[in-house]
């Protein structure tokens, strides 16, 4: 089951084992100039707000209340990242307008080991963005469903499903319970009514960022894929979601540059001898938002100036579980 608490997605699996539920957010944070450079991770700057989108189907097309889950809110060109918080394990994956994240390949209701299309929980503490190489990902940034900027419609030429999609797969209770025997203790394991003419948000590659995606370390027969949850995660406008929930959005979060220059920390990730998956050969042909439009002589990312990173935090060397710090929250 899903319960959605605090702007925080749980997925809770108590017929496997107590232990199994993993906990999914969306942090606001700085966009990262899209200027070809490699930049550290941005901070966090705080949740999204998710809400129910059942608790406003008054507001919302046919095809939106099909999808169930839940609704938030971004501005055009924002950018978020996806923080996981797990003890027990997982494979989580994630696509963006039904595109996997990891592969660039299309949304199967399955997991795929090669290429690994999925997260394996806790070793992936966080994602940012579309794994584009080794090491390197695009960062999420949020575009207006029809203007040709989603991966979605990069890849396959419709923007027909935007927003986000999650599933998670729990360990199987007896690879879990096997492999908390090793440990002293498994505690050791670590469109709307309002607008109709616009149909929503998506995600498009912005900026270089140094991120591993992990391999996953067990066994591929250690998911139990005949049980998992999903989370369809709609992205509308801020003017879309003042209409729909009577809630004014968050503010737009500072500019890289004006948040490098107070002098406040970035952040690299350290994950000792953790092998990181090959980049999806899918998203080579797939152009950031800043490529793409030099091509069309637009410009829809504003304060895209590149920032002189003074201050790098390299949290995980200790081998503990780490929480990424999240500024403003």
């Amino acid at each position: 089951m899903i319960v959605l608490e605090h702007d925080r997605l749980e997925f809770r699996f108590p017929e496997i084992h107590r232990e199994a539920s993993c906990s999914i957010e969306f942090q606001r944070t700085l966009r990262i100039p899209d200027d070809g450079r490699e930049y550290p991770l941005p901070p966090g700057l705080g949740r999204f707000p998710l809400r129910h989108l059942d608790d406003h189907a008054e507001h919302l097309s046919a095809a939106w209340q099909r999808r169930g889950g839940v609704i938030g809110p971004m501005h055009q060109a924002e950018a978020l990242w996806i923080n996981f918080d797990s003890s027990y394990p997982f494979a989580v994956k994630v696509a963006t307008g039904k595109v996997c994240a990891i592969t660039g390949n299309a949304w199967t209701d399955h997991l795929n080991r090669d290429p690994q299309d999925y997260a394996a929980l806790p070793e992936q503490p966080w994602l940012d963005g579309y794994c584009v190489e080794k090491g390197l990902v695009r960062q999420f940034v949020a575009m207006p469903l029809g203007a040709g900027y989603t991966v979605e419609e990069q890849l396959y030429g419709a923007a027909e499903h935007g927003g986000l999609q999650i599933v998670a797969y729990p360990m199987k209770r007896e690879r879990y319970e096997a492999l908390a025997a090793r440990h002293a203790s498994i505690a050791e394991l670590a469109e709307t009514y309002a607008m109709p003419q616009s149909p929503g948000m998506g995600l498009a590659p912005g900026g270089r960022m140094k991120q591993d995606i992990y391999a996953d370390p067990h066994d591929f027969d250690a998911w139990d894929q005949r049980r998992c949850s999903r989370c369809f995660v709609t992205l509308v406008n801020s003017l879309q979601w003042l209409a729909i929930t009577g809630e004014h959005p968050p503010t737009r979060p500072p500019s890289a540059r004006t948040y490098a220059e107070t002098g406040l920390p970035w952040f690299d990730h350290y994950a000792g001898d953790a092998e990181a998956v090959a980049g999806a050969d899918r998203f080579k042909g797939v152009a950031s938002v800043v490529q793409l439009a030099k091509q069309q002589g637009e410009a829809p990312l504003p304060e895209n100036q590149s920032a002189e990173i003074a201050s790098i935090v390299v949290v995980g060397q200790d081998g503990t579980r780490l929480v990424r710090e999240s500024w403003g929250a």
